[in-house]
């Protein structure tokens, strides 16, 4: 798996306002340390995020993407 710098902030973000080891966040630490860039982003779309979360974490995403 990559370390770069879009996924160490993403993996933070989402510790950040996911701050309790629910089961929604077990399951996108899991698709993290997969490598699986499209299942976070179907596991994200579950989540009650707002506009703007979905839009930063989106970055996020698509910066981790980049790095692969």
């Amino acid at each position: 798996m990559s370390g770069g710098a879009g996924l160490v902030s993403l993996r933070r973000w989402l510790r950040r306002q996911l701050r309790q080891p629910t089961p929604e966040r077990e399951r996108l630490e899991a698709a993290i340390a997969h490598d699986d860039p499209g299942e976070v982003r179907r596991l994200v779309e579950r989540l009650p995020f707002t506009e703007g979360q979905r839009r930063h974490v989106e970055r996020l995403l698509s910066a981790w993407e980049d790095e692969r």
